[in-house]
């Protein structure tokens, strides 16, 4: 049996007397995709935050490659090979696509007495591993800012794949972005998944789910609702998940069928 990347188990949090995960288990297997879905409210950043070391959990368990760890910030998460994507992708629009890339990591070269960035080789490993993902980039020096949504949202995939990462975990990375900027982060998705990688795609998309998805997760006011495997459910059944069920049903007959 494969062991999972990592796996967490009955992680509960309590923020006082608020509860806002209550039990929650879901691991990621080597080169899959588990998508974690959920509407507003359901506790996915809570569980993001848990998971990338942000927080840590009032109860439960977490396992990296089957070892229990305890993550006391996200340093502690990206060492262990568990990097986070958010929506904001932590770029800055203005600087150069190499800049952005090895933000915090930037290699250097001797020069005399002084050690200065590297650029040659930022240059051509930023381009190497931007073609690795499809994007074949004008120059490396061009503002971050002047890239669709979709390739910004590649650079920062590529960025965390680069830097040593086995578990990548995507935060809405289709929320904002059109129709064909969309299809291209999706692609990305499946090239690191062939790869081995583990990801775990947090969305309120059920569609943009089933297209990637290998398994789905859906979670209700910080609870479980069920796991499912590729082709064990269909979208309306997610959705009606992701809708509150039986609460929704209830609510539509009372409105009369109009909800």
């Amino acid at each position: 049996m494969t062991t999972p990347l990592i796996e967490l188990i009955d992680i509960e949090k309590h923020f006082g007397p608020v509860i806002a995960l209550a039990g929650v288990s879901v691991s990621v297997l080597p080169g899959e995709c588990h998508c974690l879905l959920g509407d507003n409210g359901a506790g996915k950043s809570t569980f993001i935050k848990t998971m990338s070391g942000v927080h840590k959990p009032t109860r439960g368990k977490i396992l990296v490659e089957g070892r229990e760890v305890t993550f006391s910030s996200p340093r502690d998460a990206m060492a262990a090979g568990v990097a986070t994507v958010y929506q904001d992708l932590a770029m800055i629009p203005l600087m150069s696509v190499t800049r952005n890339f090895w933000m915090g990591r930037e290699p250097t070269k001797k020069f005399g007495p002084f050690e200065l960035f590297d650029f040659k080789h930022a240059n051509a490993i930023t381009m190497q591993e931007m073609a690795k993902m499809g994007i074949r980039l004008r120059s490396p020096d061009q503002a971050v800012g002047t890239l669709s949504g979709g390739e910004r949202q590649t650079v920062a995939i590529a960025r965390a794949v680069y830097f040593g990462a086995k578990v990548l975990i995507l935060d809405e990375p289709t929320s904002a972005l059109g129709v064909r900027q969309t299809a291209n982060v999706l692609a990305t998705i499946d090239k690191v998944r062939k790869n081995g990688i583990g990801i775990v795609f947090i969305t309120h998309n059920v569609r943009h789910a089933l297209a990637v998805g290998d398994r789905f997760t859906v979670l209700n006011r910080g609870r479980t609702l069920g796991t499912a495997k590729r082709g064990e459910i269909k979208a309306e059944e997610l959705q009606d998940m992701m809708a509150g069920g039986q609460e929704l049903a209830a609510l539509e007959g009372s409105l009369g069928g109009t909800v």
